[in-house]
């Protein structure tokens, strides 16, 4: 199978690639991705020689380039992961948000009808149905929890949902749309919460956390949420939902104190809250387990020990990114190609 895999130099893209490479050596994958700032292709380079994996720098929302990747590679799977993702950012400039994961989702589709393809998934988020409240831990996110999107960030990648549905209903395009938890493991860009802490400790620099820190994620180790998509693309049900959670729901605070507690140290510093926060992320994944088997396996005391590992084993990583020297990688080691 030849899998077309969009953002796949970003953490959870880049973590489906090594998976798949691994785990389904006879599939071909071909990795498109524009490199914007979370982009790095460092986390590629141990695959970058592989007979089985080809990249080219482009950028989802260009028409003319897109379309010539499709004529000339012949994808049969497309799995879209290429989005603008930080809520932050998203907050300062909404408007390359709505580039990148709507109209770059429209390019994808209108090539994927133009040329024909098995299967096309779109990587969503929980964020697209808002926030539970604290008090009600017996609520979670279902199938068929109404979208009620709280940031730009989760206003775009409920957009594209739409507009996935809209071309199966209309034009018959084989689609399916996975929504997961939060993602933590390696390879993770150092803005985001787990990494970023992890940095900041081994950096001795004070550990920032929003508002009273009591915000509620569902915490999903990245490789099972790659071995869910995998299942997926394989064997779910066209023009279908699935729900990917961890089941492990954590406040923020928690995770900050249990990254202090494995390494020894860190203060934490309480920072104004982001505006629009929302409070408390959980899904059932009920649905994916019943029809395709699918269940973590990794346990959260279990996944951030071996994410703190990785970052310890892999600074070079996450301090070129910090340095911003991670930029200019590709253009060094692969420029030429």
């Amino acid at each position: 199978m030849k899998i077309l895999v969009t953002g796949g130099a970003g953490f959870i893209g880049g973590n489906f690639v090594h998976y798949m490479l691994r785990e389904h050596p006879e599939d071909e994958i071909l990795c498109v991705d524009a490199l914007t700032y979370a982009g790095n292709m460092e986390t590629l380079a141990p695959v970058m020689d592989n007979p089985h994996f080809k990249f080219i720098k482009a950028d989802i929302a260009d028409r003319e380039t897109i379309y010539a990747i499709f004529e000339q590679e012949k994808p049969e799977v497309i799995v879209n992961f290429a989005a603008e993702s930080h809520v932050d950012r998203s907050i300062e400039n909404p408007a390359i948000f709505l580039q990148t994961n709507v109209m770059g989702t429209q390019v994808l589709l209108d090539a994927c009808r133009k040329y024909g393809i098995q299967r096309y998934h779109q990587v969503s988020t929980d964020e697209v149905y808002g926030d539970l409240p604290l008090d009600r831990p017996d609520l979670f996110f279902t199938e068929e929890t109404p979208i009620h999107t709280s940031s730009p960030y989760s206003a775009s990648k409920a957009s594209a949902d739409l507009l996935v549905q809209a071309y199966h209903r209309t034009f018959g395009v084989p689609v399916t749309i996975s929504r997961c938890s939060n993602n933590y493991g390696p390879y993770h860009f150092p803005e985001k919460l787990i990494p970023l802490m992890i940095a900041n400790v081994l950096n001795d620099k004070p550990l920032p956390v929003y508002g009273d820190g009591k915000n509620v994620r569902d915490w999903l180790y990245v490789e099972d949420h790659c071995s869910a998509i995998d299942l997926i693309i394989r064997n779910g049900r066209v023009g279908e939902v699935y729900n990917v959670g961890g089941h492990n729901e954590k406040t923020n605070l928690e995770v900050v104190q249990l990254i202090i507690a494995t390494l020894g140290k860190g203060e934490i510093q309480f920072v104004r809250d982001r505006a629009g926060h929302d409070r408390r992320y959980a899904i059932d994944p009920t649905k994916i387990h019943n029809e395709l088997g699918w269940l973590p396996k990794t346990k959260f005391e279990d996944g951030i020990q071996k994410t703190i590992q990785w970052y310890l084993d892999n600074k070079p990583w996450w301090e070129n990114i910090i340095s911003g020297e991670y930029q200019n990688y590709y253009e060094r080691m692969y420029g030429n190609r």
